[in-house]
């Protein structure tokens, strides 16, 4: 199936052009729709492939974050702060008029996730928290902050493409076109032709926040829930995941061998695990 999407913006409170993608092909649907939020330095491309599989039953929406893909940059870079972040998302479906969804977070992502089911408690119907936790390995963060310093200009595709595959060498991906999706969902090409960060690289100033962040993940303990783990993960460990179980007895989790960090979510193991979840909530 080829889905259909709308390209489409808002004004977040404080005036910046934000960027969304409207996967609607099931307009009657009853299901809550999915908000599919990124990672970090992601995009709404990322989850392009996800929003196919599930917009015949129910409405998708893939959020550009403010500094990345194609919603404006912040000229302070203060305002890339989360807070900011969430008021932008409760802004967005305030205008869609959606008063329940379900959240599939890809790391960054799934902290949001969190923290909306902190301070929007009623507004989610699911959650999914794909190679996050509440207890964030420094490893991972360390390796992710190398990546945003090497923010060199490369001169093509190809290029991009190994690149990719150096700063994900655990990724369990064979077709050459996932790989050119990751790329693509990195880099955008400029006037001169040169491949950059589709990213403000200054947002590598978040990376110095919390990592222990059990006191959001505990507001999600009457939410149905899933995790995914990719089972070479620089970000959450088995202990945590295995803490999350605790904590959250009704937790679904899939774990996906030999996978860095993040999975991609169409893996086959993943994508039947997600389906069984979805058709739940």
């Amino acid at each position: 199936m080829t889905a259909t999407y709308r390209e489409r913006h808002f004004r977040s409170q404080d005036g910046l052009r934000i960027y969304f993608r409207d996967y609607d092909g099931a307009p009657d649907s009853d299901l809550a729709p999915l908000l599919c939020l990124p990672g970090l330095t992601r995009n709404s491309r990322d989850f392009h492939d996800v929003a196919t599989h599930h917009a015949a039953r129910r409405r998708v929406i893939c959020p550009d974050y403010r500094g990345r893909g194609q919603s404006e940059y912040c000229d302070d870079p203060r305002n890339y702060d989360p807070v900011r972040v969430i008021d932008d998302l409760r802004h967005l479906l305030t205008l869609l008029g959606l008063h329940r969804v379900v959240v599939v977070g890809t790391s960054f992502g799934g902290i949001l996730a969190m923290a909306m089911g902190a301070v929007m408690p009623n507004l989610l119907a699911g959650a999914v928290l794909n190679d996050i936790g509440p207890t964030i390995d420094k490893a991972g963060l360390d390796k992710i902050a190398k990546y945003l310093s090497e923010g060199e200009s490369l001169p093509d595709w190809d290029s991009a493409i190994e690149r990719m595959k150096q700063i994900f060498p655990r990724q369990t991906i064979d077709d050459p076109a996932d790989w050119e999706k990751i790329a693509r969902g990195t880099y955008r090409e400029d006037a001169d032709g040169r491949l950059r960060f589709d990213f403000d690289p200054r947002l590598a100033q978040l990376l110095g926040g919390p990592t222990d962040l059990w006191h959001l993940f505990h507001a999600l303990r009457r939410v149905p829930l899933m995790a995914v783990r990719g089972g070479d993960s620089e970000i959450i460990s088995d202990e945590t995941l295995r803490r999350m179980a605790d904590g959250h007895p009704g937790l679904r989790s899939v774990v996906l061998p030999g996978c860095g960090h993040p999975p991609l979510l169409t893996e086959p193991s993943v994508s039947q695990a997600l389906d069984d979840f979805l058709a739940t909530v």
